[in-house]
């Protein structure tokens, strides 16, 4: 028998839930969240963690899939109107695979300069100096 304490998911937490996604705003949040989520359900943000990798618990895990997308959507929506705060919401999609990088190319449009011909005439430039 397994120990801790007895699990409290039942289809009135399910219920909740689902009300959460469709009422995250009516409720004081302005985007759905699963400390939002765990708020309304009065459980702990890794309960709802443990919830959603449960197999046996797999509507949940559905749940927690369309927080994300619904999370998604409000911070590229209002981010993009300029409504949110451009750093944060910067920050929150990275959660869901945005980066901000910059990549530099070595070569040139011909393919002429790589990064081997660069490298040879920073060399040669260190051996003038010295």
């Amino acid at each position: 028998m397994a120990g801790g304490r007895p699990t409290v998911y039942s289809d009135e937490i399910l219920k909740k839930a689902r009300g959460y996604l469709t009422s995250f705003k009516e409720m004081g949040d302005v985007v759905p969240s699963i400390a939002g989520l765990a708020c309304v359900l009065n459980v702990t943000r890794e309960t709802c963690r443990a919830w959603g990798i449960d197999p046996d618990k797999a509507e949940f895990s559905g749940i927690l899939d369309e927080l994300a997308q619904k999370q998604e959507r409000e911070l590229l929506n209002n981010g993009l109107a300029g409504n949110f705060n451009a750093p944060i919401t910067k920050m929150m999609l990275t959660k869901h695979g945005y980066s901000d990088k910059i990549e530099n190319d070595l070569k040139s449009s011909d393919g002429s300069m790589t990064p081997q011909i660069i490298e040879r005439v920073i060399v040669k430039a260190n051996d003038a100096d010295g």
